[in-house]
């Protein structure tokens, strides 16, 4: 991973919220640390001598985000948050708003609680694949704690206020100079400073370590023969399209990449296994649909009866989804993916990309393990998504 920075650029901001936005928009750049509104940034300073946590709104992404993207809160009304015992996160995105000292700019990040516990002027936050690829192994705790000794680590927790408060309790006695950043498992990594080329060095130092560990212990070579299909995409976006409810988009990916991976043995166990950073589930769903016959009705049937059965097994009083795939791995072939436009197809390949060279990495460690199927159900049946749903 190369270091961006360009002190020519970075010297050309005017204030600290201009370097927050170039330093942001540097982590933005590489997909390799962000996908499509993944990870978020924030800058604390003074407004009228009071305390504020200007950070990532709701909606922006870091690659393309500017200064009126970033949420002003005050600092105080966030750690005072941090101290309650419990709180929803509906409640939460409630509080936020109202600590905000401009009500015309986005929504806080869900994660600005946290953001405002770290005493840096810099806070960057990142879903890095090299991190997350480690963290998903089955000895992933081993692993990142052997690289990251001066690294807090912290075991999943759901994001929000429940990851803010988990923080907040092992943080109250820290010496924060004794650490270098934080490593959240199935979830990603933060570093921070006050000064904002360290704090954005420190990520991509952090990177790098992960990327020369998985380089030497968990090369993968893409090896596969083209295979002739006859496959009728028409019928696949017809079929989709019933079950969806609307006239999908679709996306054709047969890279070596997505060849190698559906051409794996015991291929529903070995693709169902999760995704790569909970907040993938929303645009993912959890697994994928497998094809290794032609009977793509029935195989449509069948994957919509798995998913109700996984509905009903942890829902309380959710709305439930649309219960049809929303990508399909065609046996030997390729990895479809399905959306409401091309964009939205687009993204959800993008993110199955990274998903199956971490997939097949994280196997090469000893084997791939995301959070368990509750823990998925629980991001993928967040509060504030089912807040709109029930609208």
């Amino acid at each position: 991973m190369d270091n961006l920075w360009n002190e020519k650029k970075a010297n050309a901001c005017k204030n600290d919220l201009d370097l927050r936005v170039y330093s942001s928009n540097l982590l933005g750049q590489n997909d390799e640390l962000v996908l499509h509104g993944g990870g978020n940034t924030s800058l604390k300073n003074k407004i009228d001598g009071e305390d504020v946590l200007h950070v990532k709104g709701s909606g922006w992404d870091l690659a393309s985000i500017k200064a009126e993207g970033f949420a002003p809160v005050k600092l105080d009304a966030l750690l005072e948050m941090a101290k309650l015992p419990e709180l929803s996160d509906s409640e939460m995105v409630r509080l936020q708003r109202e600590a905000m000292i401009d009500k015309s700019a986005p929504n806080p990040s869900v994660e600005a609680i946290l953001h405002a516990l770290i005493p840096y002027k810099f806070v960057d936050h990142t879903h890095a694949d090299a991190i997350v690829t480690i963290s998903n192994s089955v000895n992933g705790d081993e692993h990142i704690v052997n690289l990251f000794p001066n690294f807090l680590i912290v075991d999943y927790v759901m994001p929000g206020f429940e990851l803010a408060h988990k923080i907040y309790e092992m943080t109250k006695d820290l010496d924060w100079e004794s650490i270098d950043g934080i490593i959240l498992h199935h979830h990603g990594i933060f570093t921070f400073d006050n000064d904002a080329k360290k704090s954005y060095d420190k990520m991509i130092e952090a990177v790098i370590k992960a990327e020369d560990f998985l380089d030497e212990h968990a090369l993968v070579h893409l090896e596969h023969n083209y295979v002739h299909s006859d496959c009728d995409i028409g019928k696949i976006t017809k079929v989709l399209s019933r079950a969806k409810g609307y006239d999908v988009s679709i996306n054709i990916n047969q890279s070596p990449l997505a060849s190698f991976y559906a051409s794996q043995e015991n291929l529903k166990e070995f693709a169902s296994r999760g995704v790569l950073t909970p907040e993938h589930i929303i645009r993912t769903k959890r697994v994928p649909l497998i094809m290794e016959d032609t009977d793509l009705e029935g195989s449509i049937e069948r994957y919509i009866k798995e998913y109700r059965a996984y509905f009903n097994k942890y829902a309380k009083d959710e709305v439930m989804l649309n219960p049809a795939p929303n990508y399909m791995i065609i046996k030997n072939l390729a990895v479809i993916s399905f959306g409401k436009t091309r964009e939205e197809a687009a993204i959800i390949n993008d993110i199955v990309n990274h998903t199956m060279l971490a997939v097949l990495r994280a196997d090469k460690l000893g084997g791939y393990q995301s959070i368990s199927e509750e823990e998925s159900f629980q991001m993928e049946y967040w509060e504030l998504e089912q807040a709109k749903l029930k609208k």
